[in-house]
């Protein structure tokens, strides 16, 4: 089998490995090197290719290599400053608001009359003076 031959990998490890890619692409990192560090994670997470006529048992997968991107992202915004975290907390918490307002706006109620008509009628916020 030449070096770098995939035929090795399940189809599961094959996505696997280009979600992560294109997570690199996204950063900016080179086409090349972003599939060389994907791969890399992959076998670290896997142990390698797990198709038929390996040798060896079936090991269990290692999540660190995953979990340690959740850690870098959180030190990327311990970095920033504390009133960037602070207006993006309360931006979040005006559109929380917001986006709860809307759920409970008057909504039609629909009802039946005698000989099986429905009757729609629309709820009304009554004005406080």
């Amino acid at each position: 089998m030449p070096r770098g031959d995939k035929s090795k990998y399940t189809d599961k490890q094959k996505r696997e490995a280009a979600h992560i890619e294109e997570g690199y692409e996204d950063r900016g990192v080179g086409k090349k090197e972003a599939e060389r560090r994907a791969w890399a994670t992959v076998n670290k997470i896997t142990g390698g290719g797990k198709k038929e006529g390996g040798s060896g048992r079936g090991k269990a997968d290692n999540k660190e290599p995953a979990e340690k991107g959740g850690q870098k992202g959180g030190a990327a915004s311990k970095a920033r400053p504390k009133s960037a975290r602070v207006a993006a907390a309360k931006k979040a918490a005006a559109t929380r608001k917001k986006n709860a307002a809307k759920k409970s706006a008057p909504k039609r109620k629909t009802t039946m009359r005698k000989g099986g008509v429905r009757k729609t009628t629309r709820k009304t916020a009554v004005k406080r003076s």
